[in-house]
This record gives structure tokens, sequence and C-alpha cells, in this order.
């Protein structure tokens, strides 16, 4: 117990800042009785060292040492006070409702009469924990998903988002896998994984916030962080001007993509600034305007006839001059011109309804303050609301900005240095030690419960066909990414997938605490031991456990070896094995590669059985099944379409074409994202 440790620590603490006053008191008397007279400091002077100097010297620094320990306690004292006080600010309260409705039921109670108390019937045995699965999050106070609706928005390692534009910023990200999936050339023996590679930190560290948790559709308020600075613009200074800045950087670009009547205007100096080295290869690739000067900022703000004919540096082709309804947003820093030149621009702005953001001093104001966090004030209006602005350093920027940039052509894949998944085989793997025949006996007598985790589809997992109720979200993702990695996973792996942005050091305890409640679960329905621990590596038990996904794994493989006057049957095995994508109902970020290389390897077969089938009818159904697995890809649309031209059939290829471009128009896979909240493709 350790009540009887910090007993005798508050003891021995009191002891030692009681006890040597009282000592030194009792001795040596109080350290000063009055401040010294001359006389004694010239006899002082004249002869340092007498017994009576040495013990008031030694007095003091007694003293001293006594007054260092009381101070550190004092500290330790205030630090915890502190810290209790900031649980109780958090600890939830009932609301007036609930107070009430708590104070009638406590009322019922206490008024019914002893003689109406009869024996309580004898409550029927519950079943072992079945029933749907009902699924929340950790209450941990620093959960990382209670991140997304603190103070309405995202926490993230390099800044602060609101919400909206974290939304944005998932949908940009699924924009990006709809992309590689419509770019995907299947291939029978050597398929080409190098894109999928895992999006960057940020970006996965915002979606893993707002997993789980149900999006909201895309509102007219995607500026509304604009909206919340002054009309014509404002001059932005303090420690926050540069964070704020580049949140206002990724803001305006959203907001652009969303509405095409925004568009963002930079100086090639603050876009320096702010996003350091990437900012000349990542500049090009962004749906922004950037410029020279402030002038030529003005230029592209005055109307076009009195631009007319005038080249501007930096402009792009087509870019037009500000017209009625559409907004620019202008975002330059105070060294991109003189005072009157800023001025110029700011007239500019506010006579076209532009608005003009300066990172420090605008010249004739306004001028506000932005601190660390993101928070502005008006130093001239202090009672005014101090609206929070997003706020990103220069890694976070560049993460959020590489998804919304289109993609470099330079570049054949978006790949970051990590190497491509490996293909995940067969299940014919070997067993960890502790397999089932070296297990002691069960005093038991009952029949061993067989468990079925399915994860394709929606992720569940069943034990004699009814589903077991998992309380925590980590614990299933903590199935699911072991049902995925039959091999297994260590700490480190497990926690960077389902926490990413977080330290290590603070998830340790996360874990065990989300695999102790699985196992309790499993072990309370069923007596076999599903998760082993060996060799610092977790991994699911194949004893006892089936998997879903590796049977599909071994459908595949047999499939691939298949005769040529087989390809039905397999294929319909194939098809059986695969009814839906991988853990499609849920966002988790880590699951993006792991989904696309599975519904992969399902188009790679369908691609190969389909060029060995010898009728073109059944080579074209082949195709057609592989469309509706993955109706994004372009090059089984390409087969498909040349399979109806060679049946005779140019008219059903020409509106199957249509289709697929009318698909990818209604996901803008090639234009913004800002649909796919609403129509729920982010969630395929």
């Amino acid at each position: 117990m350790r009540w009887p440790r910090q007993l005798m620590s508050l003891l021995f603490v009191l002891a030692f800042l009681v006890g040597p006053p009282a000592v030194l008191l009792t001795v040596i008397g109080p350290p000063l009785r009055g401040w010294p007279t001359s006389e004694q400091l010239r006899a002082w002077l004249q002869q340092p060292l007498t017994e009576e100097t040495l013990t008031a010297g030694l007095a003091i620094g007694a003293w001293l040492i006594w007054l260092l320990v009381a101070y550190t306690v004092a500290v330790r004292i205030i630090i915890r006070l502190r810290a209790t006080t900031a649980w109780l600010r958090r600890m939830p309260l009932p609301t007036p409702l609930q107070a009430t409705a708590s104070g009638m039921a406590g009322a019922a109670v206490f008024g019914v009469t002893t003689n109406t108390i009869t024996d309580a019937p004898p409550q029927p045995a519950q079943p072992a924990a079945t029933g749907t699965a009902a699924l929340h999050d950790e209450t941990a106070p620093d959960d990382h998903r209670d991140q997304a609706v603190r103070e309405g928005g995202v926490t993230v390692a390099g800044g602060w988002l609101p919400r909206d534009v974290a939304e944005q910023v998932t949908a940009a990200a699924a924009l990006v896998w709809l992309r590689r999936r419509r770019d995907y050339q299947p291939h029978p023996t050597h398929p080409d994984d190098t894109d999928l590679t895992p999006l960057p930190p940020t970006v996965t560290a915002v979606q893993a916030a707002l997993a789980d948790t149900p999006s909201t559709p895309p509102s007219d308020e995607s500026a509304a962080p604009l909206e919340a600075l002054p009309a014509g613009g404002v001059g932005l200074t303090g420690p926050g001007a540069l964070p704020v800045g580049r949140g206002l950087l990724v803001t305006a670009i959203l907001a652009g993509q969303r509405h095409s009547s925004t568009s963002l205007i930079v100086t090639q100096a603050t876009l320096a600034i702010l996003l350091g080295p990437a900012a000349e290869t990542l500049g090009r690739r962004l749906p922004l305007t950037i410029v020279d000067t402030a002038d030529d900022a003005a230029q592209l703000l005055q109307p076009a006839s009195s631009v007319a004919g005038k080249a501007i540096p930096g402009q792009r082709q087509g870019e037009t001059p500000s017209e009625h309804g559409h907004r620019k947003i202008v975002l330059l820093n105070d060294n991109d011109g003189n005072e009157q030149q800023l001025k110029q621009l700011a007239e500019t702005g506010t006579a076209t309804a532009a608005l003009v953001v300066v990172l420090g001093e605008r010249p004739g104001g306004p001028n506000w303050h932005a601190d660390s966090t993101g928070h502005l004030r008006d130093p001239h209006h202090p009672d005014m609301p101090s609206p929070r602005l997003c706020i990103l350093d220069q890694t976070a920027t560049t993460d959020l900005l590489t998804v919304i940039a289109s993609p470099d052509p330079a570049l054949p894949h978006p790949d970051s240095g990590r190497p491509p998944l490996p293909y995940a085989g067969p299940p014919e793997l070997p067993l960890p030690r502790q397999v089932a025949r070296h297990e002691p006996p069960h005093p038991s007598t009952t029949p061993r419960q067989r468990l079925h985790l399915h994860v394709l589809g929606d992720p569940q997992l069943l034990i004699d066909g009814e589903p077991l109720t998992i309380r925590r979200s980590a614990s299933l993702q903590l199935l699911v990414y072991l049902a995925i990695h039959p091999n297994g996973a260590d700490t480190a792996q497990l926690t960077d997938a389902i926490w990413p942005g977080l330290p290590r050091h603070s998830l340790t305890g996360r874990l065990y605490t989300a695999l102790s409640d699985l196992r309790s679960t499993i072990r309370t329905a069923s007596h076999p031991s599903v998760i082993d621990h060996t060799d610092d590596r977790y991994h699911l038990n194949p004893a006892h456990i089936d998997v879903d996904l590796w049977q599909l794994h071994a459908t595949l493989h047999h499939a691939a070896t298949t005769l040529t006057h087989t390809t039905t049957a397999a294929w319909q095995t194939v098809l059986d094995a695969y009814p839906a994508d991988l853990a499609t109902t849920r966002t988790w970020p880590w699951l993006d590669p792991h989904r696309e290389a599975t519904r992969r390897r399902i188009i790679d077969l369908c691609t190969t059985l389909a060029a060995k089938e010898p009728d073109p009818h059944r080579s074209l159904q082949l195709l057609q099944d592989g469309i509706h697995i993955d109706p994004y890809n372009a090059e089984l649309h390409r087969l498909a379409s040349r399979a109806l031209t060679a049946l005779g059939r140019p008219e059903a290829a020409a509106e199957l074409q249509l289709r697929h471009r009318q698909s990818l128009r209604r996901a803008d896979v090639d234009n913004r994202p800002s649909h796919l909240i609403s129509t729920g493709i982010i969630r395929q």
C-alpha cells in the first residue's frame, strides 16, 4: 500500500521544516537581533575571524539552507494545488435539468416506505458481453480526439487549426487517395505501390483527431477566420504574427478551393519567410499568385480598365484583376515596400473590397497584436472579443500544403523516402511460441468458443457468430492493426499508428490500458489467449482466432495460380471473400495505405484473369466487376471501354467513359476537395 510510505514522507518533510528552526532558535537564537552598529562593523573589520563571527556565519548558512528547502516544498505544494484545481475544473458538472431529474429521483427513492420492499427477483444471467459494438474513445484528459473539440479546433504538434479548417484538411487528404486510386496501373506480377506512402505527420494527426467523430457538412463560413479581421485588412504584430500568417496562408488557400470567388496573392519574400526552403518548390504548385512587391499586388487589385496592357511580374497566365463578387486576399510583410507603397496598397484594397494583411506594422493601421496562441487583440479596443486564428509552424504548414498542392509533374509519385508497404501474404505463418498444444488444460468442461474477426467492411469481433462489445476505439484499432500485420507489431509501431503526432513516452500507458481492456473483454467471453506478446512484438494467435483478411489473402494466392479454364470459379471465390473494403466505416489515417493495397490486389487479379479469359463477354464482365470494386481507377475503365469497342458497342464504351469522368468531377478529383465532406466520399 502507498499510504504508509506517503505518511512517512510527510512526517519527514514536516520534521525537516520544523526541527532545524527550533534547534537554531533554542541554541543560537534569532538570526538577526538588529542591524550592527558602526563600532561592531569597525571591530569586525579589524578582526573578522572570531568565535562570535564564525558562529553567526554558520547560523546564517544553516538558515539559508532551510529557506531553500522551504521554498522548494512551497513550490511543490503550489504545483499540486494548481493541478488539483485544474482537475476540479475538468470535472463534468450536471446541467440544471440533470440536477433537477436527480433530485426528483432521489426524493422518489427515499419516499418509498419500507413495507413495499420485497425480495428482488433473481436477475437473469447476462451473456458474455455480446451485442452491437459500442465504441467510445479513451477517457484520458489528453486524448488526441479531445483535441478535435477543444476550443472548437484541433491541436497538433505544430500549432492549432479551427474545426472547419481541419475538416478541409481531411477532405484534401481523402482527395490525395482518390487520385492515387485513379492513377494506379494494375499489374499482375509487379504492382507499383511506391505511392502508398503515408501522408505527412501533421495531416495524419488532424485525421486522427477527427476520426470516429461525425463530419460536419461544409458551411458557407469557411472563411469565417478571415471575416474576423477588420474590413480592408490589418497589420499583425507580436510573437504570433508569423504563425498566424502561416495559418492565414492555409486558410485562404482552402477557402479559395471551396469558393472559386476567393483568391490569394502573396509576395515572394513573404512566402519564403513563412515556408522557408520549401517556398520555391511548393509555391509553384499552390493555387495562389506570387508577386515581387507591394506595387505588383496593388496593380492586381485595380480594376481591369486601369491595368489593361500592363504586365505584372509574377502574374499567372489567366489572372485577372479584381472583379465584382471576387474577393482577393493579399498577404505580405512590412519589408515588401516602403511606407507610401504600403499605404497605396491598403487604399486600393479598401476600394476593391480586398483583404490586405501585413505581417508587421501597417502604416496608417489598424494594427492588432497576435499572441503565441493565435488570439488577436486590438490595442485600441481591449474590451472587444479576441478571435483566435489558425497558427502553424513551418513544418506543419509544409505538411498541410503538401496535400493541398497539385501533384508535382516532375515526380512520378509523392514518395517521402519511406519504403512502400510490403505485401501481406497468405496466412500460412509460423505460429507464436504459445501454441494451443502447450497450454495447460482448463478446468472448464465447456467447449472452447471460436473467435472470428471481420475487418472487411465494418470491423467486428464475433464469438460464435455474436458481436462482442469493444468499449474502446483504441482497442478496436489494435485488433484491426494486428490483423493487417500477422507478423506482429512492436509498441512503437502501435503507438505511432493509433496516436500520431504525440510523444511516445506519454502513450505507453494508453497502449497498455487498451490492451488490458481488450484482453479482459475477450477473457470474459472466451478463455483463449488471442493476443500474444513474444520477442517484444504483439500479434494475434491464429490458433484461437480467424480473420477474414487472412482468408482473402489465401484466396488471392490460390486464384493467381489457377488455370485458365477455372477463372470464373476463382474470381467468384475472391468476390465472396471480399464483401467490402478494409474497415470501410473507419477513417483512421493509418488505414489508408493498407486499404488501398488490399483493393489493388483485387483489381490486379481482375485484370490478370480478364487478360487470360478467352471469352470476350466473360472478360468484359470481369472488368466490370473490377470497376464496381474501384469506380475511380482510370485503367479499368480504359480496358473495359476497349473490350466494349471490340464487341461492337462503341456507344456503351463512350457512355462508360462519360460516367467515369462524371464520377471524378463529382468527387472533384481534378479540382477542389470541398464536396468530399458533404457527399460522403471522404469515408470511402
